[in-house]
């Protein structure tokens, strides 16, 4: 288990705000919108604006582009499922845990079911010692 500072949150962590990718979406919407704000995962959010799950580029492309199906046909809510996510106040260990278990980059901050923030690797890079930042990476990226 990576540890972080003991009294770090994941809103000390978190990039702040992140727009949400509506349910009816295409893909080939969402990787514009990636394209556009220079990030690699978008979290998708239903009529409410609560975060159902996230969209990464690499779900585009293994998920939908490798299967032969068209990212202008293909929906968000095709792909969003399973979100796990935190709230701002989690102890920045339970976050990477979480992360480590579910071997996720990147983790949606949801405070009352709307998105706050994410935390992602780069993130982790600014705030965790080297050395806890390489034992994260290597569980993250480990396959059981």
């Amino acid at each position: 288990m990576t540890a972080g500072h003991p009294h770090e949150t994941a809103r000390d962590v978190m990039h702040p705000g992140a727009e949400c990718l509506s349910l009816h979406e295409t893909l080939d919407r969402a990787a514009q919108m990636m394209r556009d704000r220079g990030v690699g995962a978008l979290p998708v959010c239903g009529p409410d604006d609560r975060v159902v799950g996230i969209i990464t580029d690499r779900d585009i492309v293994i998920k939908c582009v490798a299967q032969g199906h068209d990212p202008a046909s293909v929906r968000a809510a095709d792909l969003a499922t399973g979100l796990v996510s935190v709230t701002p106040d989690t102890p920045i260990h339970e976050a990477l845990d979480q992360m480590e278990r579910h071997q996720i980059k990147r983790l949606p901050v949801v405070e009352s079911e709307h998105i706050v923030g994410m935390i992602t690797e780069a993130d982790l890079a600014r705030h965790l010692p080297d050395d806890q930042l390489a034992e994260f990476v290597h569980r993250v990226y480990a396959r059981d």
